[in-house]
């Protein structure tokens, strides 16, 4: 979600993402229990013997991972305490490396935070669970080669960066800031590696539309590479604003 340029009150976007958020849920549990009927039905009139095994994945705990952006008044430093507070769940931390970024760890909130991360960790997970794999992803890269997820998700934010970096030319803006990449590879990062560990996952963002120069814009990128699929694993932010980025967002 948009930093501290936001203008939005946050207790109202907040209240806006737990709707849509327990929306989405409610619709897959209702999917979870449909499938878990239909494959009772079919084991009770087969002669196969085999148990059904099939599990509710989304009554699983629940936690919110935030990503350390410095604490204000607006924007997602002060909508993740409140959604965190609204679903009466903890919240984890994923923050960069020191070599990476000296400050990020250290500006990080920890407001009922219960768990913390380093960028170099979640890329630790990718790596075992690609190895656990046999080399690939399976069906969390649909499509792919079979190469270094990480080296995967490297060269597909150049390419999404060199994009938009060329479009900004056309519009006569100055490139994107350096520091994108590094926080683009750990929002990337981190989601795939929440998947791989817990199979389950729900991006939620914080608006309905979203800049295409924005950090949050580049969730495109793991869907490309079939990390995350949108319609399963992402909720829209389910309120049609009227924002523009040219003013709210200087960058």
């Amino acid at each position: 979600g948009m930093g501290h340029y936001d203008p939005r009150p946050p207790a109202q976007v907040a209240a806006n993402i737990v709707a849509s958020l327990q929306s989405h849920w409610s619709s897959c549990r209702d999917a979870d229990e449909s499938s878990s009927s239909d494959n009772a039905n079919s084991n009770a009139t087969s002669t196969n013997t085999n148990t059904n095994t099939n599990t509710n994945t989304h009554t699983k705990p629940k936690i919110l991972i935030t990503q350390g952006d410095p604490m204000a008044e607006r924007g997602i430093s002060a909508i993740t305490p409140l959604v965190s507070e609204l679903l009466g769940i903890p919240r984890g931390l994923v923050v960069l490396d020191d070599h990476i970024d000296p400050h990020h760890a250290a500006n990080a909130p920890r407001d009922n935070v219960v768990v913390e991360y380093r960028y170099s960790d979640m890329l630790r997970v990718l790596k075992q669970h690609q190895q656990q794999q046999g080399g690939n992803m399976n069906n969390m890269a649909n499509g792919s080669d079979g190469g270094c997820i990480a080296t995967q998700l490297e060269d597909t934010v150049d390419a999404h960066l060199a994009r938009k970096n060329a479009r900004r030319l056309q519009m006569d803006k100055p490139p994107l800031q350096s520091y994108f990449k590094d926080y683009v590879m750990l929002q990337e990062v981190t989601k795939a590696a929440c998947r791989a560990v817990c199979d389950e996952i729900t991006v939620a963002h914080t608006a309905h539309s979203i800049s295409d120069f924005s950090v949050t814009s580049f969730y495109e990128v793991g869907i490309e590479l079939g990390l995350l699929d949108f319609d399963q694993h992402y909720v829209p932010y389910g309120v049609v604003e009227e924002l523009d980025f040219d003013k709210i967002d200087k960058r």
